[in-house]
């Protein structure tokens, strides 16, 4: 999928949409509620932030039971992977106060084990 550098800066134009790609980045896969929990806002506020980076194909979602875990779109174009892992280094401060929330959480929800 050919994407647009226009139409994905516009997506990584919003903070919270931005944070969140660098938090699932870091994290490999996340769902609403702990990115609500790392980043301080309302699960309604980031399931908007979801959606629009859905839309953008940025994010891709899977269900594992009551659960919606969010990764990266695994056909990114690499650029794009090299502009978030460069914004993620230069932005370690913030990401890592979202990582530091994110391991208080309680009660994560748990992973499905990938059998055999």
């Amino acid at each position: 999928m050919p994407y647009v550098p226009a139409n994905v800066f516009k997506c990584l134009s919003d903070e919270t949409r931005l944070r969140t790609l660098l938090l699932i980045q870091a994290e490999g896969e996340l769902c609403v509620c702990e990115i609500a929990a790392a980043l301080d806002l309302s699960q309604p506020k980031v399931s908007r932030h979801l959606a629009q980076l859905r839309n953008c194909s940025l994010l891709l979602d899977t269900r594992q039971g009551q659960w919606i875990f969010y990764q990266l779109h695994p056909e990114l174009d690499r650029w794009i992977v090299e502009v978030l892992q460069s914004v993620a280094g230069a932005g370690g401060r913030q990401l890592a106060g979202d990582q530091q929330r994110l391991q208080r959480m309680g009660d994560r929800p748990e992973r499905q084990i990938a059998c055999c």
